[in-house]
């Protein structure tokens, strides 16, 4: 067999039971992803109490799991080129769930951090291994919508943590620990092993032709048992011969420009939302409010990410989405501002609502545009340096934050984190490369050969 035609192949199909299960079991690693990756956040005013630890020592630990993200980004990338898809979700899912589990028997802030560090690799991993699976297993017409359906489901874990943490951590000097147990439970992730299929076109990336034909003859024979005959597929536009990846490619001209623009977007994405996320219950505790308002009005904030999640899917296949960036990062921009300029519960649950609606939306969009500036070559090594790289770069928001707010007070906080997300606005408008227009002509050929037969 010279070519397995994954693309076109996968393009043509309906949406189906097989794709709601692939959904179902992307949706639910992300959950636990979100729910595990502000709990330290939401642990962490308590933990000021318990243990007097300080603001400075709650920002290196901060710091300290986004270089854990940066390298399990990397090593993510590797993973589910050598190994597939499939297989790197599981490992990534099981990985980030032991070691939240394990921070659960903490028993200072130099063992939080160590098991945070490893925690926050695992769940960067499973987030590159979970944007690329998704973008290769869709169809081109629906793939945005169907990434930021994931988010939609994943986001709930984040306001669901926040909740829960709200009710548990003020109860008893331990109880803080159960957050971290809730957050283990992506460990559950085993049971959805048998449902999902490896992405055919990681076969033919490796040039493994026969076995990407194999899972495809099943996913067509599942999906025609249900949707009835399927129309023949476009014939392959080339035969690319297979080629390893290696760091070096990135500095190819065709890869290098799309890799330094995504590093941008994840870099203000990271700093401007983790910086607002991973602080908001400290600060607010800081300026005064209870350990328990501060973590509940953060909540109540969070109930906002699904929505978000929910309004990129309704837009993201529809226009462009570089320009659904470029707005939605200048509209958190501003909510971000107006929430640090006040001090009123209202009006904080109100913007800290707003901020994380958009922001999602945000981050989901992002999910989707990045694997479609790579080829099959590149995508998993272009997605995961770029996307490391920006949670590398948070290592040091962390610490600019506490110098701030030490230096400046709370509110210099929020003016440079409004300003990170107008700056990364300012290059996607400059510098983004247009994705519609590919999608688009992707579906005219399908249309074109149903046409025909």
């Amino acid at each position: 067999m010279q070519h397995s035609n994954a693309v076109n192949r996968l393009n043509r199909l309906p949406i189906s039971r097989f794709h709601k299960v692939t959904l179902l079991a992307v949706s639910f690693a992300y959950f636990f992803e979100f729910a595990d990756i502000n709990s330290f956040a939401t642990t962490a005013p308590k933990l000021i109490h318990l243990w007097g630890i300080t603001v400075n020592q709650v920002a290196y630990v901060t710091s300290l799991s986004f270089i854990g993200m940066f390298f399990g980004s990397v090593i993510a990338s590797g993973i589910a080129d050598r190994w597939g898809r499939k297989r790197a979700l599981t490992l990534t899912t099981l990985f980030f769930g032991i070691f939240s589990f394990a921070t659960a028997f903490s028993w200072d802030i130099a063992s939080l951090g160590v098991f945070r560090i490893l925690t926050s690799a695992g769940l960067s991993a499973m987030t590159v291994v979970a944007v690329i699976y998704v973008n290769e297993m869709y169809p081109a017409a629906v793939r945005g919508k169907y990434q930021a359906y994931a988010i939609v489901i994943g986001i709930c874990g984040t306001p669901a943590t926040n909740l829960i943490a709200s009710a548990v951590v003020p109860l008893t000097d331990w109880s803080w620990r159960l957050v971290f147990v809730w957050g283990s439970l992506g460990i559950a992730f085993v049971f959805f092993i048998r449902h999902i299929k490896e992405s055919p076109r990681w076969y033919e990336s490796r040039g493994d032709y026969h076995a990407a034909d194999a899972v495809l003859r099943e996913i067509e024979s599942v999906v025609a048992a249900e949707k009835g005959p399927l129309p023949e597929p476009v014939p392959p536009a080339s035969e690319v011969e297979p080629a390893k990846a290696s760091l070096r490619l990135l500095l190819q001209k065709r890869y290098l420009a799309p890799t330094l623009l995504l590093t941008v977007l994840w870099v203000t994405q990271t700093i401007g939302f983790f910086g607002y996320s991973s602080w908001a219950p400290t600060l607010l505790a800081k300026e005064g409010f209870s350990v328990e308002k501060s973590v509940f009005y953060v909540a109540l904030t969070t109930v906002g990410a699904p929505l978000g999640s929910y309004l990129a899917s309704l837009v993201t296949d529809r226009f462009e989405r570089k320009w659904c960036l470029v707005a939605f990062g200048t509209i958190i921009a501003l909510c971000g501002l107006f929430y640090g300029l006040t001090f009123n519960p209202v009006l904080i649950v109100v913007f800290g609502f707003l901020v994380n609606l958009v922001e999602r939306g945000y981050t989901a969009l992002g999910y989707a545009y990045s694997p479609e500036l790579f080829d099959n070559r590149s995508r998993s090594l272009g997605t995961g340096i770029s996307y490391g790289l920006g949670r590398l770069s948070n290592a040091a928001g962390p610490l600019i934050v506490a110098a701030l707010y030490n230096r400046s007070g709370y509110q210099s906080v929020f003016f440079f984190i409004a300003g990170t997300w107008i700056v990364g606005a300012i290059v996607l408008a400059l510098f983004g490369p247009k994705t519609r227009p590919k999608r688009l002509a992707e579906q005219h050929e399908e249309q074109s050969q149903v046409a025909v037969i």
